[in-house]
């Protein structure tokens, strides 16, 4: 869920994150992390080893890799959404290590046992770090690596593919699951979805910064071949900020849109396999400009 979507409860509270947004109108409302895990991969037999990461400014780092069944075929960095934490999101990645991939998730710095307050750009340093330690794993060596990132991750770990052209050059491929372009026209677009909040929804957009958007940088993620996913009932991020993000994008890039809600992508078997078909190809250097 996203933003006000996951608080439109009492009216109290759409009062009170409605002046929230007028008096701090900062990138930091975009985040909603829970501590507490509520499952682990124990709970669904997967093997997994804990990873502790220290970031720059003192953060500790939480995240699990979860190893392959059978030989490796590559490896791929997941970076979850605005809300909960991993043990909520490896709904999404469960199934990729029977399919031979092994998988990193890292909870940003105030989620689960990540230490720290999320904030911007400091979760984009915890991104870049969480890249960082997975290349130097002996287990990712000789191998392909991907990002998957979903919801605010895609927006997040596109920005960071897209500006750390040293950490780009290890990439085979990205994949970026109901990413938006804009934090000032997300503030907007879901402050308009209830009376409520519809008449702040300028002040919304106005008072967050555009300083980290993708649509600025996605078109630097070229030459990796991008393919960006989007749920045509997709209630959080509208359809027009991924069309956006593909117009902008360079080549070679990819656009799938299925019948079905916010990231709900990897409930449909038809979508697992075009993301693997998509990881084979651009391993194999197939995937071109259309």
């Amino acid at each position: 869920m996203f933003l006000l979507d996951i608080i439109f409860k009492p009216r109290r509270l759409l009062c009170l994150l409605a002046l929230s947004l007028c008096l701090a109108g900062c990138e930091s409302l975009f985040f909603y992390p829970m501590k507490e895990h509520v499952r682990s991969p124990d709970d669904i037999d997967l093997a997994y080893t804990d990873v502790r990461i220290n970031s720059s400014d003192g953060a500790s780092l939480h995240g699990w890799f979860l190893p392959a069944v059978g030989p490796a075929k590559g490896t791929v960095y997941f970076l979850h959404g605005n809300a909960e934490n991993i043990s909520t999101h490896i709904a999404s990645v469960y199934w990729l290590p029977q399919r031979g991939y092994q998988v990193f998730m890292l909870d940003y710095r105030g989620y689960g046992l990540s230490t720290g307050v999320p904030t911007l750009p400091a979760v984009l340093v915890d991104i870049k770090k969480g890249w960082q330690w997975l290349l130097q794993q002996p287990q990712t060596q000789q191998r392909p690596v991907y990002i998957l990132g979903q919801s605010l991750g895609a927006a997040m770990a596109g920005y960071v593919v897209a500006t750390e052209p040293e950490l780009k050059q290890s990439l085979s491929a990205v994949v970026l699951d109901a990413g938006f372009a804009s934090y000032p026209q997300m503030a907007k677009e879901t402050a308009a979805k209830h009376w409520l909040t519809w008449p702040w929804q300028w002040v919304a957009a106005g008072l967050l910064g555009d300083e980290y958007d993708l649509e600025k940088v996605v078109a630097q993620i070229q030459p990796t071949p991008l393919l960006l996913i989007h749920g045509k009932q997709d209630a959080i991020v509208a359809a027009g900020q991924i069309q956006r993000l593909y117009e902008l994008a360079g080549q070679p890039k990819r656009l799938l849109q299925y019948e079905g809600p916010h990231i709900a992508t990897f409930q449909q078997p038809a979508n697992r396999e075009y993301v693997l078909r998509f990881f084979e190809q651009a391993a194999a250097g197939e995937v071109t400009g259309l």
